[in-house]
């Protein structure tokens, strides 16, 4: 078994998730010694003996079979550390195992936005979402999205108007594609970029998967709008990915009675930018582009730290960090507050761009004291 083939096999097997596969790799070296391993071997690595005997079970025929259907399908298999696996998704914590894409991926999508929001969208939030999706593509971005009804649908039809090129990343398999009605739009997106996914081909879209199918929307972009949100929304998992990420966040305000602007109006008053056109966007983005030294024009602060901590809290949280990473329970302990009270003020100055978190759930300052 290949490297390439070890790791397709393993994205396979369920029930596998990142901290074990982790640790699966770091003992045994390389994918391929996973399958030669004896069922002690595997649950001495912390597998219980269910998913051990899958990874043991697994025939070459069920393997052979998913790269015949893909072949099939048209779709092309990448995995991570393979030449054309997209930068932007190799350096975010948990990388997806394995792509299969539909379509191309190209190196202009390393500039894209993601539009994300709820399924259930009003016409303002459809409106909107097309619109913003539209004059991004046409100043030259990316547009990512998930492919959902409502907001999704909106981002990627935007687009398309534009003739312009779209990425939506599936939470389940080719062979599971949803919503099926959208059958006929992802063929318009892979025909205008590409439609991706790091689920089987006959995963099921079950709930779970979504999340995850998150994380690499976020990935992928360099910033992440949201248009309307309710209040446990799954575009605001997407917006958290996306600070984690050290991506960029923006959101839609909308009526305050509203239930679909509840979670983009929280983003705003937490300090995600408030924006009301594409231009909005691209004025944030502009000097990285334009800029003779944009990494050096990114670090500095945007305005005086005073200004930036808005109460006590605040100030008592971020003195309480430096540039090495602190946990979330040592915070609890050094600031004497409660850990929704921490949590709520980590996100805020996360959205200030002055606090980054890390994986595992650490944190650091990210820009100077000074």
């Amino acid at each position: 078994m290949t490297r390439r083939e070890a790791l397709v096999a393993l994205n396979l097997v369920s029930d596998i998730g990142a901290i074990k596969l982790e640790k699966l790799l770091q003992f045994f070296s390389k994918p391929e010694n996973i399958f030669k391993a004896s069922l002690v071997q595997l649950q001495a690595c912390g597998l219980n003996e269910k998913v051990s005997r899958k990874i043991i079970g697994l025939k070459k025929n069920i393997l052979n079979s998913e790269f015949i259907q893909a072949k099939k399908l048209g779709l092309r298999i990448l995995t991570l550390g393979e030449e054309g696996y997209p930068e932007s998704l190799s350096n975010i914590p948990s990388p997806p195992l394995v792509l299969y894409i539909k379509g191309k991926l190209e190196e202009k999508d390393k500039r894209s936005i993601a539009i994300v929001g709820s399924r259930r969208a009003s016409l303002y939030g459809i409106l909107s979402a097309e619109k913003f999706a539209q004059g991004l593509a046409e100043a030259g971005f990316s547009i990512i999205s998930g492919m959902a009804r409502g907001i999704d649908t909106a981002a990627h039809k935007g687009a398309l108007k534009a003739k312009a090129r779209t990425i939506a990343v599936m939470g389940s398999g080719f062979n599971q594609l949803y919503p099926q009605e959208n059958q006929v739009l992802s063929e318009e997106i892979a025909e205008n970029g590409a439609v991706i996914s790091e689920f089987g081909l006959d995963t099921l879209p079950l709930p779970h998967n979504f999340p995850r199918r998150n994380r690499v929307v976020s990935g992928l972009s360099m910033g992440v709008l949201v248009v309307e949100a309710a209040k446990r929304s799954g575009a605001l998992i997407t917006a958290d990915f996306a600070l984690e990420q050290g991506r960029e966040v923006f959101a839609l305000p909308g009526k305050v009675d509203s239930d679909n602007s509840f979670g983009t109006n929280n983003l705003i008053k937490q300090g995600a930018k408030l924006v009301s056109s594409a231009e909005d966007i691209l004025e944030e983005f502009l000097f990285k582009f334009d800029s003779p030294e944009p990494q050096e024009e990114i670090s500095k602060p945007l305005y005086n730290l005073e200004v930036r901590l808005d109460d006590k809290e605040e100030k008592k949280v971020f003195s309480s960090l430096s540039e090495l990473p602190v946990s979330l329970d040592e915070l609890v302990e050094r600031a004497g507050l409660d850990i929704a009270r921490i949590s709520d003020i980590l996100l805020r100055l996360q959205l200030k761009r002055i606090v980054k978190q890390l994986p595992g759930k650490f944190f650091v300052r990210s820009i100077d004291e000074k």
